[in-house]
């Protein structure tokens, strides 16, 4: 992997395997979800970037054109970047495929590198996400654990836009949880005991 492909902002913290890919929402930061990432994994490794696009001054992963309306294009392109990103990170630091925890922006990220590069994530959480591709791939993404929790109430990631998610990842072998809440888009205790519980649910890491 290219050194050049490290050119992501980032915090890495070491610890165990599995590691965690911290993916912020709209506005948020590498910093934003360290302290959710070390209470929910206190013993995980944790790899955390910053967007690489601005919003009227917010980071965000990728370009919209208006609120739940996407650039496709871009949507592409930044997933492969992160896609790159991953893969250098782990060289340089000497971890293994991670599992993804995004919120918002960052759920959709997830999701786009997922279907469009399914050997970048060992799994993913994806809080509040979208469809962010309107023709999604159907990668081989047999046996990946991927837990979504959206929100019921939810003005931005409504069901309808939620649930072709779901039914996309599952169509390309993700073993898909569905957690659906009665709140919004903002996260709650709920969100941090699904996470938690499906954390805790995964895999212990090949020895």
């Amino acid at each position: 992997m290219a050194e050049g492909a490290l050119t992501f902002i980032h915090r890495f913290e070491p610890g165990a395997e599995p590691p965690l890919l911290l993916l912020h929402g709209t506005g948020g930061d590498e910093s934003d979800l360290f302290p959710l990432g070390r209470m929910l994994a206190p013993d995980s490794a944790l790899l955390s970037p910053r967007g690489p696009v601005l919003e009227n001054g917010m980071p965000r992963f990728f370009r919209r054109f208006a609120e739940g309306q996407f650039d496709e294009e871009d949507v592409v392109r930044r997933a492969n970047d992160l896609a790159d990103f991953v893969g250098a990170a782990r060289e340089r630091y000497g971890i293994g495929a991670p599992y993804a925890l995004g919120y918002s922006n960052g759920a959709n990220i997830a999701a786009a590198v997922m279907l469009l590069r399914p050997e970048t994530l060992a799994g993913a959480a994806l809080l509040r996400p979208m469809l962010p591709l309107a023709r999604p791939p159907r990668p081989d993404l047999a046996g990946h654990p991927v837990l979504i929790v959206s929100g019921l109430a939810d003005p931005i990631a409504r069901p309808e836009t939620v649930e072709p998610l779901a039914g996309a990842l599952s169509s390309a072998g993700a073993r898909v949880e569905h957690t659906r809440l009665r709140t919004g888009h903002g996260l709650t205790q709920d969100d941090l005991a699904a996470v938690r519980t499906w954390l805790n649910g995964l895999p212990a890491p090949a020895a």
